[in-house]
């Protein structure tokens, strides 16, 4: 089953959205199987981080800023060419194994729609595929 999601990001960082991967995997009624989580979007990623401090997803923007910071030397006429390194150093997806009809993630882990170059509507797909 594959179910679309849109969401309003801000300027710059990442949102939780696990909550709504678990919500596509109960309704999918899947038991055993994985699920793949996708952002089609080429300034915008999907990945998996801690989700217990949130002094993480700070950290994390502030990381991702200072390993790739705008230059003036970069060339692409929107002015996002630091957004477009950082989405693909992140990727544009996440699978994750279902077990149970759960997800089988770590006790601190969270999945996050990761914004660089916000704010936007986005949209995100949660596929999710008996195995």
């Amino acid at each position: 089953m594959l179910f679309e999601f849109t969401l309003s990001t801000p300027d710059e960082g990442l949102v939780d959205i696990t909550n709504e991967v678990r919500a596509s995997v109960r309704e999918s009624g899947i038991n055993e199987g994985i699920c793949v989580v996708f952002c089609p979007h080429t300034t915008a990623a999907i990945t998996i981080n801690e989700n217990a401090d949130p002094d993480v997803k700070t950290d994390f923007v502030n990381g991702m800023k200072n390993s790739f910071p705008d230059l003036n030397v970069f060339r692409h006429s929107e002015g996002n060419s630091d957004a477009h390194l950082k989405s693909s150093s992140v990727g544009a997806s996440e699978t994750i194994i279902i077990k149970g009809g759960k997800l089988l993630l770590g006790t601190w882990q969270g999945i996050y729609f990761c914004e660089f170059d916000g704010p936007r509507e986005r949209k995100f797909f949660v596929k999710v595929i008996r195995g």
